[in-house]
């Protein structure tokens, strides 16, 4: 028998029908998911309106989200709405999100997966304006939408915030500082949103390594997979990889888990 804080206990019967998966398990939830048509976010927002999930799917580019949301919507028969919108826009997020909950319903599961890593050059030739716009989608978008959602969510019953922040964040290169920088500031905005809103809000972090969406078309794959060779895993992710973690972090059975950071990296920040 187990026993809990206060003494009681329950046979492995109850602690077996307890742990035994559910078929939708995020069923009656409605979630909003950043940078939702593609890439990481696609597959979140497919896995979630799967689970049961009203789903609002939201990036800059509109025709994408009505594409899927129009697909997902047809495939799961749950609500899906599509969103146009940039994180990075301080004042467009109050009204995305009240756009979304006249849809929806109250959000009570905000995924911040939008996210961008632009090429440059050379370190001294990084310019403000994509320092600014780099740390303006990674980063203050992220905050905006957890202090806007985490509020509402507070002050009904509660809910999960997801961020997608990345293995550079303690694994930085030369060519994606600014980046890293802004996921590394992302993490410390887990812990402090999680105690901000806490209890009734959990937020936490997937650490996501090289996963093979769009952008990893701009890879030197020589280099690459010799780089891979020094993992654990030793290979990039398919992008579906990042599904289980997101669906536990946002689901009923990480109901003790908060302001957390889980690599979801192929072994990358545990490698050499």
């Amino acid at each position: 028998m187990q026993a809990d804080s206060s003494g009681s206990a329950r046979t492995v019967a109850e602690a077996v029908a307890a742990a035994r998966p559910q078929r939708s398990p995020l069923r009656g939830r409605t979630a909003l998911v950043t940078g939702g048509s593609r890439g990481l976010g696609r597959e979140i927002s497919i896995a979630f309106a799967a689970a049961g999930a009203d789903v609002a799917v939201v990036s800059r580019k509109k025709d994408a989200c009505d594409q899927l949301a129009g697909e997902l919507a047809d495939a799961t028969g749950r609500r899906v709405t599509a969103h146009g919108a940039h994180v990075g826009e301080w004042e467009r997020l109050p009204a995305l999100l009240d756009e979304v909950e006249e849809s929806l319903g109250p959000v009570d599961i905000v995924v911040n997966n939008a996210g961008i890593a632009p090429v440059y050059p050379s370190l001294t030739e990084v310019s403000e304006q994509l320092f600014d716009k780099v740390v303006g989608v990674n980063l203050k978008g992220p905050f905006r939408l957890m202090a806007l959602a985490g509020e509402r969510m507070a002050s009904r019953d509660g809910g999960a915030i997801l961020n997608i922040s990345s293995m550079a964040s303690g694994r930085p290169t030369r060519s994606d500082l600014p980046y890293a920088a802004a996921k590394a500031a992302l993490n410390t905005l887990t812990a402090g949103f999680a105690q901000e809103y806490g209890p009734l809000v959990r937020v936490n972090t997937i650490l996501a390594g090289p996963f093979f969406t769009d952008i990893s078309s701009a890879w030197d794959m020589d280099a690459f997979e010799q780089m891979a060779e020094t993992w654990p895993s030793k290979r990039g992710g398919d992008p579906s990889e990042i599904v289980g973690a997101a669906l536990y972090l946002c689901g009923p059975t990480s109901s003790y888990t908060t302001g957390s950071l889980l690599a979801v990296d192929g072994g990358r920040l545990a490698a050499p």
